[in-house]
Formats: C-alpha cells, structure tokens, sequence
C-alpha cells in the first residue's frame, strides 16, 4: 500500500512539474505595432514566393472575435509550407493597452497581430479592394497565383479552401 502511495505522489509531481513548464512557455505580448496605411501597403502587396492571409478584424466585432481561432489554426497547419497568417486590428487607439494587448494575451495569439491606425479609411477601405464597404470581418489572401477579398466570416474548411486555392 504504501509503494502505490509513494508511486502516486511522485506521478502527481510529475503532472504539476510538466504543467508549471508548459506555462514558463506563454510569451506575454506587451506592445502591438502600429502603421498607417502607407505602412501597412507593402504587406498586402510582397511578391516573395509566399501565400499571404491578412485578416481585418477588432476585439469590438463579435464575429470577427469567432474566426480567430480559425486564422491561428491555419497558422499553426502551415508552418512551415511558405503561409503567413496577419491579423490586422482595427481596434481604436485608445483601446491598444486596456483591450487589444490583454486580448492577445487571453486568446494566447500567435499569428502577427498589428494595428492599422489611419483615420482616412475612405482611401484605403476602396485601395484594399474596391469592393469593400468597410464592414468586418474582411479578409484578404494573395499569392502570385492571384489575389481574392472576402468580405465575410469563415469557418475553418472554408477558409482552408480559400487559401488551397492560391498555393
């Protein structure tokens, strides 16, 4: 009795040691990097042999909040295969420390998350694509194989397809 006792406990400090390292692991995010849109364009145009996901979103836009998880599992499939998932945030300015970067935190993101802080979004809501009245989520994939804008929410099949299309 007393050996499975022993056994036991030593398991049990096991499961908490390999718990407190897989915590030691979370990179906490303190700052998100913020462009205007002059900054922000040559991200949506790089002709570098890779396939592009950049995803229009805000931590205010419910169904934009839904899809995320969708972009960073997306992320996490194509590590590796020339993908690069970016989560452009639309979220205020006033909001980046008292919402976005506590978000990013909860929601533990791993994909490149920054700000597009441009006030003149009448410029360029219509150069993103002349189709786009502004309204979130939007979603951009680009490769050398063509270009598509999606002015929608996704869910994750439908979003791999999209991006299978442009490998």
């Amino acid at each position: 009795m007393n050996k499975k006792y022993i056994y036991a406990l030593f398991f049990f400090a096991i499961l908490i040691s390999c718990k407190k390292e897989e915590v030691k692991n979370v990179i906490e995010v303190t700052s998100v990097k913020s462009y205007t849109y002059k900054e922000l364009k040559p991200l949506l145009t790089k002709n570098d042999g890779k396939t592009y996901v950049v995803n229009f979103w805000a931590t205010w836009c419910a169904p934009c909040v839904k899809e995320l998880p969708y972009f960073e599992k997306l992320r996490e499939e194509y590590i590796g295969k020339d993908v690069e998932v970016i989560l452009v945030s639309l979220d205020f300015p006033k909001q980046i420390d008292k919402r976005l970067i506590p978000f990013i935190n909860k929601k533990q993101l791993k994909s490149n998350v920054i700000v597009l802080n441009d006030v003149n979004e009448d410029v360029w809501i219509k150069d993103i694509d002349s189709t786009w009245s502004g309204a979130l989520p939007a979603t951009l994939i680009y490769s050398k194989k063509g270009r598509k804008f999606f002015e929608q929410s996704f869910e994750y099949e439908e979003l791999e397809k999209e991006l299978q299309s442009l490998l």
